[in-house]
């Protein structure tokens, strides 16, 4: 191709594209605000914040076929920290094979608007993989990726059922990519 040819190709190509752009009508993008349209979460834990009775079963031996339970009775105490953006949950349980202490620390993302889930038991010294989530129509929803036993799983944990003086706990474990789910987790709290 020489160069008057290609010239010419290069008009012809910005002329038939012009021609196209006028052809199409622009509508005008609405002006969405997005701030009005989702959800600020930073106070859907306010309903948890004082002392509990918990009852807890956990599941013996997740993801084994194993169907035995273990009941454990104890207290959960919920503190606002942060002006709201975070609380600590205090977690002590006793049941027929021990104790269970446990601390969550949940943490606010204002830009994101969801909450992470930070989770260690007393003998751990260290906190788990956080679930991250957030609140719709009054059920949270978090969720994670971890290491259970050499393989990785999704871990899901559901807060639901939700009055002033009661709500529930639950979470599960999927070894097949969230097809289904096995709870091991359930815990039913009552205000005192």
């Amino acid at each position: 191709m020489n160069k008057i040819s290609l010239a010419l190709w290069i008009i012809f190509s910005f002329i038939t594209i012009q021609m196209n752009a006028q052809q199409i009508k622009m509508e005008p993008t609405p002006k969405v605000n997005p701030e009005s349209s989702i959800h600020d979460g930073q106070n859907d834990f306010d309903f948890e914040i004082g002392e509990w009775k918990t009852q807890l079963k956990v599941l013996s031996k997740p993801l084994s076929g194993s169907t035995s339970w273990e009941e454990f009775e104890g207290i959960t105490t919920v503190t606002k920290v942060w002006n709201g953006q975070a609380n600590l949950v205090e977690l002590s349980a006793d049941g027929p094979s021990g104790q269970i202490i446990a601390l969550s620390l949940r943490l606010y993302n204002p830009q994101s608007r969801q909450w992470s889930l930070n989770f260690s038991r007393l003998n751990s010294g260290k906190m788990a993989i956080p679930s991250i989530g957030e609140f719709k129509n009054g059920r949270g929803e978090f969720y994670n990726q971890e290491i259970f036993n050499g393989r990785s799983i999704f871990v899901r944990f559901i807060i639901s059922d939700i009055t002033k003086n009661t709500c529930r706990f639950e979470q599960a474990y999927s070894e097949d990519g969230g097809k289904t789910w096995e709870v091991n987790w359930i815990a039913l709290d009552t205000r005192m």
